[in-house]
């Protein structure tokens, strides 16, 4: 039984007022609030187990580093990988992918080359490349979308060609909630011998993952988007691939033997992690995968399903509404726009009812100029949300709507 009330317990900033009104937070896009179970597993481990990890004899560091590793292990099992040394910490799905185009850049592309992304993208899954593509010599080639925000299949099959190294594609669009077609365009870059990177930010909060399964050479994800701290990431990569790829940045931990003369460098994963990790952040993603793994990310996923429905069913009732994105086949976002009214100024306004959502381009300016518009109201789901949430929601839009 999905318990809302006692998830909700979990969760004490849940029960704020924000300018005397109770907190309804539906910026779950940005970051997730977290669970008593996640923010206990930081402070025991801080005030019982913290040392630093992979250097020290000693109990307490030995103990920090059975924990570190064991949420490697969970992590390789939450996204179903082969091998923990598939399984690299970074502090997001940004320096993830940072990391990637560089040392995939530098393993594998060559003046001439492509690299294709689409035109839903997060800026985090384009400037890295734009920058790769800079040094290197390479092209940038972008897939387009349809008016509804879909990816053109067509055109991405025709686009692929020899040249095409790696194709970079998000899960789930932060702004239109398009649940892409992942399965397929890892075949069809697959079939034409070429590389993908999937951007799992938005997608594994929400449903369960399977790399095997989708068959991705790499994977990125954020800890803060999934109920964890801040400044924990993982970068999956399958490992044959792995091993052909340089080091991202040098340091301690990365290395087997140093000399002025020549260094080598550690086994994977090691070999992408250079200084101190954050192990305390690693322990308590664990813990924030343990927690929505109780909780059943098919649960979850049914739950966030019903509430996008619901609430775009309301929304939709409100006249000049304009809801982004697909009908069918999206996830737990809701991007929209009313009449002439400026996303800054019905955000603020919302914001006075103690509504929290995000205005803006959501770092997608992109697609914003495909859509014609320079931002929007975005509305994102979390495990937590309610439909009272929405109903309060869709009674603040048209408070706002009603003052224009």
């Amino acid at each position: 039984m999905y318990d809302i009330a006692a998830i909700r317990q979990d969760f004490p900033i849940l029960g704020r007022e924000v300018y005397k009104k109770p907190l309804v937070y539906l910026d779950n896009g940005a970051t997730t609030q977290k669970p008593r179970q996640v923010v206990d597993a930081m402070v025991d481990e801080y005030y019982n187990v913290n040392a630093n990890v992979h250097r020290g004899v000693h109990f307490l560091s030995q103990q920090a580093t059975d924990l570190h590793e064991q949420s490697r292990e969970r992590v390789r099992q939450f996204i179903n990988a082969q091998s923990t040394s598939e399984i690299v910490f970074t502090r997001g799905t940004t320096e993830s992918i940072n990391l990637l185009a560089f040392c995939f850049g530098e393993a594998f592309v060559h003046e001439g080359d492509e690299i294709v992304v689409t035109e839903m993208e997060h800026h985090s899954n384009i400037v890295p490349w734009q920058m790769m593509c800079e040094r290197k010599g390479a092209k940038l080639k972008v897939i387009p979308i349809t008016d509804d925000g879909r990816l053109c299949m067509d055109a991405y099959r025709q686009m692929l060609n020899e040249k095409t190294r790696l194709v970079c594609c998000t899960h789930v669009s932060n702004v239109l909630g398009t649940i892409n077609p992942v399965k397929e365009i890892v075949k069809i870059a697959h079939s034409n011998g070429s590389l993908v990177l999937i951007d799992g930010a938005q997608s594994t909060p929400h449903f369960a993952i399977d790399v095997q399964d989708v068959d991705c050479d790499f994977f990125a994800f954020s800890g803060h988007k999934i109920y964890a701290p801040t400044g924990i990431g993982v970068l999956y990569g399958k490992e044959q691939l792995m091993e052909k790829l340089p080091p991202y940045q040098g340091g301690g931990e990365m290395i087997q033997k140093v000399t002025f003369e020549k260094t080598t460098y550690n086994d994977l994963p090691y070999k992408f992690e250079a200084g101190t990790p954050d192990y305390v952040a690693s322990h308590a993603l664990a813990a924030a995968l343990d927690y929505v793994s109780k909780l059943g990310m098919d649960n979850i996923f049914k739950h966030e399903q019903e509430l996008t429905t619901y609430a775009i069913a309301k929304l939709q009732e409100i006249e000049g509404m304009r809801i982004f994105g697909p009908v069918e086949g999206r996830d737990a976002v809701i991007s929209f726009l009313v009449g002439n009214i400026h996303h800054l100024d019905m955000g603020t306004l919302l914001d006075r009812l103690g509504i929290a959502v995000r205005t803006g381009h959501h770092c997608a300016e992109p697609l914003m100029n495909r859509l014609g518009i320079t931002g929007t109201v975005r509305a994102s789901f979390g495990l937590y949300n309610t439909k009272d949430e929405v109903d309060v929601l869709v009674a603040g839009v048209k408070r706002v709507a009603q003052m224009f």
